[in-house]
């Protein structure tokens, strides 16, 4: 009897356990740790290839998890004047973690941000058309500077995006009451191009239409800050990819409650609980 009593309570024990898995089938890789989220890379093996220029983008690099699985995408853009080369460090990072990642070259150096949200979305397209493993209904976009810019206006065009990440973005606009897209804006406490003040808090603070959304000011940071491979930037962007493209709650722990100011954060907001 002792023997089934034990046996019964371990079963018990386990259905909850398989009920959370079967509840969300887009979970990829191991349950997450404090450790994991700021490491260089993930579980996942990744391959990639070369994307030739498009008519409506300026090519570059598509990153993917080597698995039979299929995963969120998430389209990057570089800043006025920069190519795919200062935000590759993304792509196989965040592959490795379960993502198919693009980095793009936009048409020209010299886009606007409106034009570079518009790539953002044909860059997401040509993944869905052209890699198996996409998930079309888990895609999102980054983007750095006017990158950002792009990121912000992408989200309005198309709010079936599930996440969205300007990193110091830049846009003339500054109210974006239209985004309906989970947003984490991410700017650098000491940014000469894109001040907080005039940028990343006017659009954090405008968004009354997204159902999440945060703010994060590294402390001390530049312009180029926000898209560098640090800790914290490895550490939130992955989350909010996560959380929303991947419904992955086991990652709100990192999001919420909101982290305090501390050494490498000068500020961060947030609509927490996102559960």
């Amino acid at each position: 009897m002792r023997i089934k009593a034990v046996l019964a309570a371990l079963i018990l024990a386990l259905i909850p356990a398989t009920a959370t898995a079967a509840a969300n089938p887009y979970e990829r890789g191991p349950a997450p740790t404090a450790a994991s989220v700021e490491a260089s890379r993930g579980s996942f093996a990744v391959t990639s290839a070369a994307i030739p220029r498009q008519s409506n983008f300026g090519g570059g690099t598509i990153y993917t998890p080597t698995s039979d699985l299929t995963f969120g995408a998430v389209a990057i853009s570089p800043g006025f004047t920069a190519t795919q080369s200062s935000v590759a460090h993304f792509g196989p990072r965040l592959a490795s973690f379960g993502f198919v990642v693009v980095t793009i070259n936009t048409l020209s150096g010299w886009d606007d941000p409106d034009s570079r949200g518009r790539q953002l979305l044909a860059a997401l397209d040509y993944a869905v058309r052209t890699n198996p493993r996409v998930d079309a209904s888990r895609l999102s976009v980054m983007g750095h500077s006017m990158g950002g810019g792009g990121a912000l206006r992408a989200s309005v065009s198309r709010p079936a995006l599930q996440a969205s990440i300007p990193l110091a973005g830049w846009h003339s606009t500054k109210s974006w009451p239209g985004v309906q897209v989970p947003t984490l804006v991410l700017g650098g406490q000491s940014d000469p191009t894109a001040p907080n003040s005039q940028h990343s808090l006017p659009f954090y603070t405008s968004m009354t239409a997204a159902p999440d959304k945060a703010f994060l000011e590294l402390r001390g940071g530049d312009h180029s800050d926000p898209r560098s491979d640090n800790v914290t930037v490895r550490k939130y962007t992955l989350s909010w990819l996560k959380r929303f493209v991947d419904n992955d709650v086991r990652y709100d722990q990192f999001l919420c409650p909101a982290p305090a100011p501390n050494t490498l954060i000068s500020a961060y907001r947030d609509t927490c609980p996102h559960a």
